[in-house]
């Protein structure tokens, strides 16, 4: 998937879900759309140029992840979200 192709916001119920996994600094096992997997503690949601991102915290580094690049996140707290694209 390319960095530059056009966003597409996830369901909102999804996106509270990553919204709570931040505000509880929350290690996330996330799959990526394009099969990268990723575990990694949730820190915060920004939007930049009307694209919404999630901020990772991995190696003591940050990395901003585009919502719609991610295909499913888990946590024992909510089990495993398949991310839907909204309509």
């Amino acid at each position: 998937m390319l960095m530059n192709d056009e966003y597409q916001p996830i369901n909102c119920d999804d996106y509270d879900n990553l919204e709570l996994a931040c505000q509880h600094k929350w290690i996330l096992k996330l799959e990526l759309r394009d099969g990268e997997v990723i575990e990694s503690r949730a820190i915060d949601l920004l939007q930049k140029k009307r694209v919404e991102y999630l901020v990772i915290e991995q190696n003591n580094s940050q990395r901003e992840l585009r919502l719609d690049h991610i295909k499913s996140f888990s946590h024992p707290k909510i089990g495993t979200v398949v991310v839907s694209l909204s309509d």
